[in-house]
């Protein structure tokens, strides 16, 4: 279907304006489609032209002002409204739907366990025309009054407040102006527990089989929530804008969570079947609370258009770890954030495809441009960006400003200058400046001290900044010193540190000698690659895990994953620090990402296939010894390192021997004993050593008939290293037969088994059908099975010049969609990367 460009966007506006959809959806019709009408109230201010947007399965009949429409007009997704006149009008549109196995539009999903349906809205970016006919654009905010008519045994959950008038029809309490993205629907036979808060009703939800598992963390859950709305209303002087505040854990849903207006949607794996550490918890919490920011930002004051999503994602970002950190048990987000998010914005801001964090209008002309810039530049740069504009104007001058943005755009739309403009009322300093050189341009910065020492044990630092298109991105950091502890062998103590402002500052001189170790962007303030000097570079190597606090140790530990990926840096010298270190390591987030970044891109990527068994050595040895710390009744509380170590020793086995005894033993030597993740993530292990049986793996899904068990079996049987396992996983992935295709779930699942270094020789005939068979399935399947095809089923284990010949050519000739050409193109970008660090290592 045409994406809507920008300009056909502002013509639309410039004619019309919507007041008010009323939405009838019909959800007894079947299993594959469901009934929609719509009548929208809208006003034309001249003579004119325009369009309104719809994606039926069939499209029954259509009115305007009482005078019917042909429904044959109706070309692909637009229907042509022609000869408005200025005034009032009523278009009525009556349309059968389907239902989405691809986590858009209307989403339906039956539950293995107890065979029980669930259906919910994911209308994100352009998909209410999924849905209902609509005026598919963020700036033609509208009041939305939905009924529902769905099963009598279900539940109905939207925006607004649900009423049950009889029997198995529901009416939606109409919203105040939103945006039609904005739109949610979820119903099912839900598990819901609710309270109340502030004066609102709250409420969380699941599907039946689920109630368990929430009901145990269901007080964490909503504490988490009512601390973070309490936050919110210190820090924002506008209050909360709807009328109730549900959270709904959906199946098979695609992003992290949706923050629709008085109904949060979130992936369901947030409600933890099995042990998790305390870090995902936390995870969990700043989702609560990054969507919770979006009530402000991004619902009670919306983007005008696309090319400003980094307000909406960047401010939620920032807002979710910095509210958590300061209204709940959960102190140390920003070590979490630097570990496991700033490496996706550093990433994706070294590829082709890098984007400034606020695009030109011009650079996202059309929806499905804008659909591409959610990447870790939109979060995890702009939320960098934000920490740093805070640090940089100070937080009361920030919040100011903020409050005073949303008194000036509720329930309406803002931009880029607008967010300035009012951010520069609250200041004498200049954001305009600092937002042309942060938010306008690509690239990271990188930082390097240059040190000097004198005979007489003077010495001084500079800072040397290169990477900014010109020089001179602004930076407000700290640099922390260090020096040996002469008590404790390993540990380092700090003196005090210098405040620092790049490019401004010049020289800092010293004096009593040099400290033993210099780290810049101390506390991780600022958004930039940072080196060290040899002599730090040294002591970190042989004192990191003993560097006071966790988020400067997590500095180090990005320092050294940069420069590894930028070829300065061996991998096997990045394990070594790795093995060294973490079994001393005291902070869960920091072990899982560093043990994730030396198993994933290290082991699999970085190093030839001829070592890779060796760094798989290294890091089950790693884990033995994180394991042997762990062990007994007085490590209860390090239960995560534990659970951590254990799932790292099972993802880097290189034979059966120990996981299958576990597995047997249905426990852990110590702990813990093996939950439904564990015995699935054994599985899929021994599948990939060609250790088990298809048998096996049946009588497991047979044992856990869940939709995660469901999921496992299904990457388990991809994993197995046999011809007709893989022939199968393959026709499975790529058939384009809509009754035959798997769900979004599913695919992944798959895909996620599919390709394993253990079997190259396998695989090898594949690595070009993906690339001749990718294209097509992209197209026929739309946007989120293209991104998942790009992202999971890519060839990536075989880092080779082939590899990315083949994937040039596919750019070249195959045209592929716009969702699937970004992710070949940076799954290209990673390859070639991977190549050069392995020539560069084998040239040290």
């Amino acid at each position: 279907m045409p994406a809507l460009q920008r300009d056909e966007a502002q013509t639309r506006a410039r004619l019309i304006d919507v007041h008010r959809y009323d939405i009838a959806l019909d959800l007894t019709q079947g299993e594959d489609r469901f009934g929609s009408r719509t009548v929208i109230q809208f006003t034309a201010r001249a003579d004119g032209d325009t369009f309104v947007e719809l994606k039926p399965a069939e499209l029954h009949s259509v009115t305007l002002d009482g005078a019917p429409l042909d429904p044959a007009a109706l070309d692909e997704n637009r229907l042509p409204l022609t000869g408005l006149t200025p005034g009032a009008h009523e278009l009525r549109v009556d349309a059968t739907m389907r239902y989405s196995r691809t986590g858009e539009g209307m989403h339906r999903f039956t539950d293995p366990a107890d065979g029980e349906s669930y259906v919910y809205t994911q209308l994100f970016l352009d998909d209410v025309q999924r849905v209902f006919a609509a005026f598919d654009q963020p700036d033609l905010k509208a009041v939305f009054a939905v009924t529902v008519t769905a099963p009598t045994d279900w539940s109905v959950l939207g925006n607004g407040i649900a009423t049950q008038r009889d029997p198995g029809h529901w009416t939606l309490a109409p919203t105040p102006l939103i945006s039609s993205y904005l739109v949610a629907v979820a119903a099912g036979p839900w598990h819901s527990i609710r309270t109340e808060h502030a004066g609102l009703p709250f409420g969380i939800h699941c599907r039946r089989s689920l109630a368990p598992h929430l009901d145990a963390d269901a007080e964490e859950i909503l504490d988490l929530t009512r601390r973070c709305f309490d936050r919110y209303h210190e820090i924002f002087t506008e209050p909360y804008p709807f009328d109730s505040y549900d959270q709904a854990f959906v199946p098979e849903f695609n992003a992290g969570a949706m923050e629709n207006p008085g109904l949060v949607t979130f992936r369901d794996e947030f409600v933890y079947r099995s042990a998790v550490t305390d870090t995902e918890r936390q995870t969990r919490g700043v989702v609560i609370a990054h969507e919770m920011a979006h009530m402000w930002f991004g619902d009670l004051v919306t983007l005008q258009w696309w090319d400003d999503i980094w307000l909406n994602e960047s401010f939620a970002e920032y807002m979710g770890y910095q509210v958590l950190a300061e209204a709940t048990r959960f102190t140390d987000t920003w070590t979490d954030f630097a570990v496991a998010r700033k490496g996706w914005g550093y990433d994706a801001d070294q590829r082709p495809s890098t984007h400034p964090v606020a695009p030109t209008p011009a650079d996202v002309p059309d929806t499905a441009s804008a659909l591409l810039n959610f990447d870790g530049i939109s979060y995890a740069k702009g939320a960098s960006a934000l920490r740093q504009l805070v640090a940089w104007m100070g937080e009361k001058d920030f919040l100011t400003g903020i409050n005073e943005h949303f008194a000036r755009h509720r329930f309406g739309n803002a931009t880029l200058a607008d967010f300035i403009d009012s951010l520069a009322r609250a200041t004498d300093r200049d954001v305009h400046a600092w937002a042309a050189r942060w938010l306008r341009t690509t690239g990271a910065d990188t930082l390097t001290p240059v040190v000097r020492e004198a005979a007489d044990g003077n010495w001084s630092v500079s800072v040397e900044q290169t990477g900014s298109q010109d020089g001179t991105r602004p930076h407000r950091l700290t640099i922390g010193l260090y020096d040996h502890d002469r008590t404790a062998t390993g540990r380092l103590v700090p003196r005090e540190p210098l405040a620092w402002d790049v490019p401004d500052d010049g020289v800092h001189a010293g004096t009593g000698g040099r400290p033993a170790l210099l780290l810049l962007n101390d506390q991780d303030l600022t958004y930039a690659k940072v080196r060290l000097d040899a002599v730090s570079w040294d002591t970190a190597l042989g004192a990191l895990s003993g560097l006071p606090g966790p988020l400067t140790r997590a500095v180090v530990w990005n320092a050294a994953r940069d420069m590894v990926r930028d070829g300065e840096l061996a991998p096997t010298a990045y394990l070594d620090a790795a093995r060294a270190h973490l079994p001393y390591e005291t902070d869960l987030a920091l072990v899982q990402g560093v043990l994730a970044f030396a198993r994933t891109q290290i082991a699999d990527h970085y190093l030839p296939h001829s070592e890779r068994h060796t760094a798989l050595a290294t890091l089950t040895a790693l884990s033995r010894d994180i394991l042997r710390r762990t062990e007994g009744p007085e490590h209860g509380a390090e239960a995560g390192l534990r659970l951590t170590a254990v799932r790292a020793f099972i993802d880097s086995a290189t034979t059966p021997e120990g996981i299958q005894d576990w597995l047997d033993d249905g426990s852990v030597p110590g702990g813990p004993r093996l939950d439904p993740e564990l015995r699935w993530r054994i599985l899929g292990r021994l599948a990939t050593l060609g250790a088990t049986t298809p048998d096996a793996i049946d009588a497991e899904l047979a044992r856990d008939p869940s939709a995660t068990g469901r999921e496992g079996a299904a990457r388990c049987h991809a994993a197995l290293p046999d011809p007709a396992a893989k022939q199968a996983a393959w026709d499975a992935l790529f058939t384009t037969d809509a009754g035959a295709a798997l769900s979004n779930y599913l695919f992944t699942a798959t895909a996620t088994g599919f390709w394993a270094p253990e079997q190259h020789e396998l695989l090898r005939p594949y690595v070009a059908r993906y690339f001749t068979d990718v294209p097509a399935l992209a197209a026929a399947r739309g946007p989120a099975l293209a991104a998942a095809a790009g992202r999971y089923a890519f060839p990536d284990t075989f880092v080779e010049d082939e590899t990315a010949r083949l994937g040039e050519a596919c750019l070249a000739d195959g045209d592929p969609s716009p969702a699937l050409r970004r992710k070949l193109l940076d799954q290209l970008d990673d390859l070639r990367r991977a190549l050069r660090v392995r020539a560069a290592a084998g040239s040290a």
